[in-house]
């Protein structure tokens, strides 16, 4: 196994300071190409899998029906969502999906286990928790060929399976949106609009 160097480690740096949740006002028409799509999909798939589970599936969403309903269910959970923020002036003027715009949808699913998974005998969710790993490897690929992606999570989970046709037997764990991007920012978004501020590292690490 080969041992990265200073300029891996600085690039690779660079390619986690550099990634953006993508929003619909940037994505442009222009489509990824299967080749880097499976680049993408491949580094997903090298993820950490607990007992190496690999519990992952992606559906990619190409019929435009279909992303009308899921756009249309973002609508309405999204309308609910605004009263909770209606103090928050900021909150209308957020664009919080690209559902329309981007090239491709993606629903990433956890496959349930159908007998006992090493290493998640106690802690029941870690299967989840590596496909979570794998929507981040997939995000930072898609940042290392300059494509962005959002992660669109004002959706109930249940209504996007219904749409989709997707079993019992999986959950939804992200509905993802990529393509090509106009610009990435060189700061979060809800940083600079001041939604948030950034924590720094001795904010959120304590040794004991």
């Amino acid at each position: 196994m080969r041992a990265f160097d200073l300029h891996a480690q600085t690039l690779l740096q660079s390619i986690f300071s550099s990634r953006r949740d993508v929003r619909g006002n940037r994505f442009i028409d222009e489509p990824i190409e299967e080749e880097v799509l499976r680049k993408i999909l491949e580094a997903a798939i090298s993820a950490p899998s607990v007992g190496f589970s690999q519990p992952w599936k992606f559906i990619i969403v190409q019929d435009a029906a279909k992303r009308e309903e899921i756009y249309n269910e973002f609508v309405s959970e999204n309308a609910k969502a605004s009263k909770k923020f209606k103090d928050n002036s900021l909150y209308p003027t957020l664009k919080l999906e690209g559902i329309k715009e981007s090239p491709l949808n993606i629903a990433v699913l956890y496959q349930k286990p159908t007998k006992a998974v090493l290493g998640q005998t106690t802690q029941k969710k870690m299967g989840e928790y590596s496909v979570v790993c794998a929507i981040q490897n997939l995000w930072l690929m898609a940042r290392a060929h300059n494509i962005g992606v959002g992660w669109v999570s004002i959706l109930r989970p249940k209504k996007v399976k219904k749409i989709l046709g997707i079993g019992d037997e999986y959950k939804l764990i992200g509905y993802l949106t990529m393509g090509y991007v106009s610009e990435f920012l060189d700061e979060p978004e809800l940083l600079k609009l001041g939604w948030e501020e950034k924590k720094m590292v001795d904010e959120v690490v304590e040794w004991v």
